[in-house]
């Protein structure tokens, strides 16, 4: 009796992903964006509910108990940092952020000075890859992530309170460049865990987040489905790896996720982030 109910599980999430897709092929970026968020992740959110998936911690100190293959990272930290540096030589070159996304972020918070070295969007950027070859090589060793790039935010730069779009993942960032170590505190990211504060969408509960400021070297995971923001207040450029990663959950909705992205890889707004991260030269 068990096995057939798991079954049903399975074919209901698996089902609600193919009906998801067949209706996301037909829409704009920006359409598809708001059914993603409204549609697709309501599985999660139902899941959740009902306390078949745990919710997760606004900021994860504990992440490398259930994502130890992060830590690769952290180990070649140095390795990182001087390819990161490399690239800063020809921040000219660099693609702004708000190409990434497509006309929906042309308005949003990617309008701040935000630029990045894009090595994977849900397929490698193979051109990307091969300027950081021991970054790319680490991030091919690692399972599950679907985004990989380094975001670099030019100084007194603030990211404003905003939601992300995917519940299946959690988001990893190693500080990479970091001005000072953050000694002054300048440069940081908070986020606001609270499950009723963030159903009511109001930005204005971003004041009670919980605050982190990146370390040079140092990973952090936090669910960016909360409502968050982000600055650099320094005078300097700040680099942080940034990492999609998929969610641990239990099989069934492991196999919604799965396939979800497995589509979402196919769709030509994915396609199009891939050609729009080539840097030149």
């Amino acid at each position: 009796m068990l096995l057939k109910i798991l079954g049903i599980i399975v074919f209901v999430v698996v089902a609600a992903g193919l009906w998801g897709w067949l209706h996301l092929r037909k829409m704009t970026t920006k359409r598809k964006k708001a059914f993603v968020k409204t549609t697709l992740n309501s599985v999660f959110v139902w899941a959740e509910d009902k306390g078949l998936m745990k919710r997760t911690p606004a900021i994860d100190y504990d992440y490398l108990t259930h994502y130890p293959d992060l830590k690769i990272f952290e180990d070649h930290y140095d390795e990182i940092r001087a390819e990161c540096l490399a690239m800063l030589n020809r921040q000219d070159r660099l693609v702004d952020i708000s190409v990434m996304g497509g006309a929906y972020t042309k308005a949003g918070i990617h309008t701040i000075d935000w630029k990045t070295v894009m090595f994977k969007a849900g397929d490698f950027v193979e051109e990307n890859c091969e300027k950081c070859p021991k970054t790319a090589e680490l991030l091919r060793q690692t399972p599950g992530i679907f985004t990989a790039f380094f975001s670099v935010i030019q100084p007194h730069q603030y990211v404003t309170p905003h939601w992300g779009y995917w519940k299946g993942f959690v988001r990893y960032h190693l500080g990479v460049v970091i001005p000072d170590n953050n000694e002054n505190k300048l440069c940081w990211i908070r986020v606001n865990g609270n499950a009723e504060q963030n159903a009511k969408r109001d930005i204005a509960y971003i004041e009670q987040g919980e605050v982190y400021h990146w370390k040079n070297g140092e990973g952090i995971l936090f669910d960016d489905n909360y409502l968050h923001d982000a600055a650099n207040e320094s005078d300097e450029t700040r680099v942080v790896m940034w990492l999609d990663v998929r969610r641990k959950m239990p099989f069934y909705l492991d196999a919604y996720n799965r396939l979800c992205l497995a589509l979402m890889r196919r769709d030509e707004s994915m396609k199009k982030i891939q050609r729009n991260a080539v840097i030149a030269g």
